[in-house]
């Protein structure tokens, strides 16, 4: 594995991440001072599970996924973290353990802070608490959502959830949405607790019935409102 190359620091890169966006000037300088910068190629893991820091991770170019693996092998997906966003914020308040393997989607680029400096933000600044709390709340939204997905719906269910929520993330235009590079079977699957191969099944029924279709390294959800409608079907 390629080891992560350390780069200078970058002022306008932190302006990038959500929660600093309302940060004075010269504590935002101070910040880029005390982070330490990396630079991970695609595939390449940023963080284990058993990794002793607890340090938080800002993601300043790039993309990671955190996911984790059962014993007999089978990985579950959390979420895909973009450019913009943070993790690590979890061990750096209560001082646990990681609860996921990281890993670059692509070329990412990441400045760490230590716990300590990351409490003195929170503590200093109310714009940075309001964020990290909104952060908090909207995490346990999320949660709630998929564990009431996982305890009631069927793996079809899942994998249309699923597709709609990044149907959206991508931008609907007149009921359209364009996935770009499609997700792969795989990725879907641990998404969404299941298997490849039922993944595979769902979508070309999906295809078959002009849900869905293939743009070159795209996937096309063509009718949004309808997958819609499947979805809240199933959720009322």
């Amino acid at each position: 594995m390629p080891r992560s190359a350390s780069v200078e620091p970058s002022l306008l890169g932190l302006r990038q991440i959500r929660f600093l966006r309302d940060l004075p000037e010269p504590a935002l300088e101070q910040l880029a001072r005390d982070c330490r910068w990396r630079r991970y190629s695609a595939a390449q893991q940023v963080i284990s599970r058993d990794a002793p820091d607890r340090d938080v991770y800002l993601i300043v170019t790039g993309a990671v996924r955190a996911t984790a693996f059962s014993a007999a092998g089978r990985q579950v997906t959390y979420r895909e973290i973009p450019a913009g966003d943070w993790f690590g914020d979890f061990s750096a308040i209560d001082g646990h353990a990681r609860s996921a393997d990281v890993v670059a989607v692509k070329e990412t680029l990441v400045a760490t802070m230590s716990p300590t400096v990351f409490r003195r933000l929170v503590h200093e600044h109310p714009a940075v608490c309001d964020h990290m709390l909104l952060r908090l709340v909207t995490s346990v939204r999320e949660l709630t959502e998929r564990i009431f997905e996982f305890s009631t719906l069927g793996v079809q269910n899942r994998v249309h959830a699923e597709l709609l929520r990044l149907a959206r993330q991508a931008g609907i235009v007149k009921n359209r949405a364009r996935i770009e590079p499609a997700p792969k079977h795989a990725e879907i699957a641990a998404q969404v607790s299941t298997y490849r191969e039922q993944v595979t099944r769902e979508l070309s029924r999906m295809v078959k019935q002009g849900l869905i279709a293939r743009a070159g390294r795209a996937l096309v959800v063509q009718d949004v409102a309808r997958l819609e409608s499947l979805v809240a079907a199933v959720r009322r």
